[in-house]
């Protein structure tokens, strides 16, 4: 049915953003179970801030060797599997009755299952079916699926915790889950796109050459930055905004305008990067995190100034996903890209794990999260700076063997 280039191209996109939706939209609602959780398993912030983090590293664990038997064995046998482990770690998590299983279920399960359905999987195959020159554009379409995901599942899952409780309403979710392993149809076959501009390498060459570039590690450490700033406010300010005193409603929408906001950043930032330096543009969007998160810490905590935080920080979500993505296919080409920005996104995964966790145990060794938040803005402007030595083209060594 779809046998043009053009075609395959939207197909993948379509169904890339939609399994990107699915994946990142239920895992974006987790912080509305907090405080039901830690309340009926009789658990700390910290006990359940763990199985979140625990997630994100196994996320990041996971994704480079998923990313390597997706690019040897294909896209589409892995985004099945890891949407019926996703759906297995939802279902343990919501029979669970203590922190072993929230660590099993929401922590090693859901973090295989996310490592699977993720960017560093599903965009990869975008990017190997899009021509070089609207790669950019593409990705940020793709990846503008998994910011409308959090938009919507936002304000169904705080409705599903308040109709069925937070167990019944996991359930639910891990019917929504399964839809993945039927949209991983749509991720199969082979690429598009032309290897003729690339070097003849090996897999462990290309992760050896990747690995002595400076500008790989940058990525890296801004990724990690990244991972720490947006894992740590998706989980944790629905439970800081009810500290401040308001409803878990304004939780709900704050995570609602993150998502809202972002599926418009997202794409600016995939039009913009095929026109722009993606560099200057990812340095812009870290400082810009930074001023944010100071405005809102100097200002009076209203539902004012929290709303008006998500949606300035929705415009700065995800929009580093298409830009970093781009990169690494641009430096290093496409053929191992689910590897080797697997590698990149487990430096993103180091971040999550560090900034979950570690707001769990600021908030119950000092009563605030006001350590994060500080670090937050200081990581910001690091990056900002990290980011302007990036070399933008093409590795020498894949054009000299061209």
């Amino acid at each position: 049915m779809f046998k043009s280039p053009q075609q395959r191209l939207w197909l993948a996109i379509i169904a890339a953003g939609l399994v990107g939706s699915m994946s990142l939209g239920i895992r974006s609602s987790f912080g509305l179970y907090l405080p039901s959780i830690t309340t009926d398993l009789h658990i700390g912030r910290e006990g359940f801030a763990f199985a979140m983090a625990l997630q994100n590293i196994m996320w990041g664990i996971f994704t480079p060797f998923v990313g390597a038997l997706s690019d040897k064995y294909g896209s589409g046998k892995m985004i099945a599997l890891g949407g019926g482990v996703y759906a297995l770690g939802l279902y343990i998590m919501s029979g669970a009755t203590g922190v072993f299983d929230l660590n099993l279920g929401a922590g090693v399960l859901i973090g295989f299952g996310q490592s699977a359905t993720g960017f560093a999987v599903v965009l990869a195959v975008v990017a190997r079916r899009a021509p070089p020159e609207k790669r950019s554009l593409a990705l940020g379409i793709a990846s503008a699926g998994g910011s409308f995901g959090q938009f919507y599942m936002a304000p169904v899952s705080l409705k599903l915790i308040e109709t069925f409780g937070w167990s019944l309403s996991l359930f639910y979710l891990m019917g929504l889950a399964m839809v993945m392993v039927v949209l991983a149809t749509a991720l199969t076959g082979k690429s598009d796109a032309t290897h003729d501009n690339e070097p003849d390498q090996t897999l462990s060459q290309a992760v050896v050459e990747a690995g002595g570039d400076r500008s790989f590690w940058l990525l890296c450490i801004g990724f990690f930055v990244c991972g720490f700033q947006v894992a740590f406010v998706g989980v944790h300010l629905p439970a800081f905004l009810e500290d401040a005193g308001f409803s878990a409603s304004v939780g709900a929408t704050a995570l609602a305008l993150i998502g809202l906001f972002n599926i418009i950043g997202t794409f600016s930032c995939g039009y913009l990067g095929g026109r722009y330096p993606k560099k200057y543009l990812l340095s812009a969007f870290y400082f810009l995190r930074a001023v944010a998160v100071a405005i809102f810490l100097v200002l009076p905590v209203t539902e004012f100034s929290a709303l008006f935080f998500a949606s300035s920080l929705g415009l700065l979500w995800l929009g580093t996903v298409p830009l970093t993505s781009g990169l690494v296919a641009q430096i290093y080409g496409v053929r191992y890209m689910s590897t080797l920005f697997g590698i990149v996104f487990f430096a993103h995964q180091i971040g999550s794990f560090t900034g979950i966790w570690w707001g769990g145990y600021a908030y119950d060794t000092t009563g605030s999260y006001d350590p994060v938040w500080i670090t937050s803005i200081i990581l910001g402007v690091v990056a900002a700076v990290l980011h302007l030595p990036i070399a933008e083209r093409p590795l020498e060594r894949a054009a000299q063997e061209i």
